[in-house]
């Protein structure tokens, strides 16, 4: 961070759109940055693999220090707090070794519910 200023970042993986903002503590738009991605549809089912979740959000992130360095004349070296949102209607999986059983689905399967009975 740069002096005392507090600044938060905000990351939403929407399913077209990742993108990051960066605030004040009056809320005011400091930066923010972006990455277009698009699910693809692999044995029936419509998904991003886990890796191009990364790869975005690295992108986004990139893009938003862009930003704020163009804005402002100084590196992001930390914030005060982040928070990350995602689609509503879609889910990861992941065992207790953090693998993957099924990869994310999407909320443009119609298995949801066959998927749900049975996980529960």
């Amino acid at each position: 961070m740069n002096g005392n200023e507090k600044m938060f970042l905000g990351i939403e993986l929407g399913s077209t759109r990742i993108k990051a903002q960066l605030t004040d503590a009056e809320h005011n738009v400091i930066s923010s940055g972006g990455y277009d991605w698009e699910n693809s549809y692999e044995d029936g089912y419509w998904t991003y693999p886990l890796e191009a979740a990364r790869e975005g959000l690295q992108a986004c992130y990139a893009d938003l220090r862009r930003d704020y360095e163009s804005k402002t004349g100084k590196k992001l070296t930390s914030v005060t707090a982040m928070g990350v949102s995602a689609m509503m209607h879609g889910y990861l999986v992941f065992d207790r070794e953090m693998r993957q059983p099924t990869p994310f689905r999407t909320w443009r399967n119609a298995r949801a519910k066959e998927a749900s009975d049975t996980l529960t």
